[in-house]
């Protein structure tokens, strides 16, 4: 087994070995550089990680020796597993992938390194992408101070953050007129996810524009069904003529869905 098989394999074609192989690469400091940072992605995965492979996923986030980089993608892995926890709780066994323990160390941990202003942007920003998968409290002010700065990295984290805290519609509804395209993409996807009716408006251009960004368009699918599936039906429809696979697929999906809540 190496890295480069575990790159090319879905993580539930991995052999069981898997977790153990990242584990020691996460803690081999002679490892090529490279091979440690696509570590630090896969480990993140809900397959293979467990209370060891998260743990040290979060000293590496603590280690100031530690590649810059490596410490940002170790704090982006720790998203799906503490989303996962909180989502599932740990009422079921079978749902338990990390000990209610650790689950509370990492979020304990990862506020107070977020409110390290000595550490870099770029880790604080990947901190707090990563932390609020699992809603807090201290949460929304950090976004807020993402939000309100000058500086665009931080603008885009707090719009992606927005689509997991809620409190923030008037702020996501500035960011869909947004010129750069990752913070609209990350707006639209958080109009979808609150329901925001108001940005109906915005998702109908992009429906319905002729040359439009892919992406944005696809976003803008699957977010239209919960923001006004009435209406979307009826774009939706019109986009099932495309020539682009892809966009028919997303709006064949979406426009069953729509007819689902439309009829709710």
């Amino acid at each position: 087994m190496n890295i480069e098989f575990l790159i090319r394999t879905p993580s539930w074609n991995w052999p069981d070995t898997t977790g153990a192989f990242l584990l020691n690469l996460l803690k081999d400091y002679n490892a090529k550089e490279s091979d440690r940072l696509s570590a630090t992605h896969l480990a993140g995965d809900c397959i293979v990680i467990n209370d060891e492979i998260a743990l040290t996923l979060l000293e590496i986030i603590q280690n100031d020796t530690e590649i810059e980089q490596i410490r940002c993608s170790a704090a982006i892995s720790l998203g799906p597993v503490l989303e996962h926890a909180f989502t599932m709780e740990f009422d079921d066994p079978d749902d338990i992938i990390i000990s209610e323990e650790t689950y509370h160390k990492i979020q304990q941990m990862l506020h107070r390194l977020f409110q390290n202003k000595d550490l870099s942007e770029d880790i604080r920003r990947n901190i707090l992408e990563g932390s609020v998968r699992a809603p807090q409290e201290w949460h929304k002010d950090a976004i807020r101070y993402a939000y309100t700065g000058a500086n665009e990295k931080w603008q885009l984290t707090a719009v992606f953050c927005m689509c997991y805290i809620d409190g923030f519609k008037t702020e996501i509804l500035e960011s869909l007129t947004s010129s750069i395209p990752n913070i609209q993409f990350h707006a639209i996807v958080a109009a979808g996810n609150w329901g925001i009716a108001k940005a109906w408006p915005h998702i109908q251009r992009i429906l319905t524009e002729i040359d439009v960004d892919k992406d944005l368009l696809l976003v803008a699918i699957n977010a239209s069904i919960t923001i006004n599936p009435h209406k979307a039906i009826q774009v939706l429809g019109e986009l099932m003529n495309s020539d682009d696979e892809d966009i028919v697929d997303a709006a064949d999906e979406s426009l069953t869905m729509a007819r689902h809540m439309a009829a709710l």
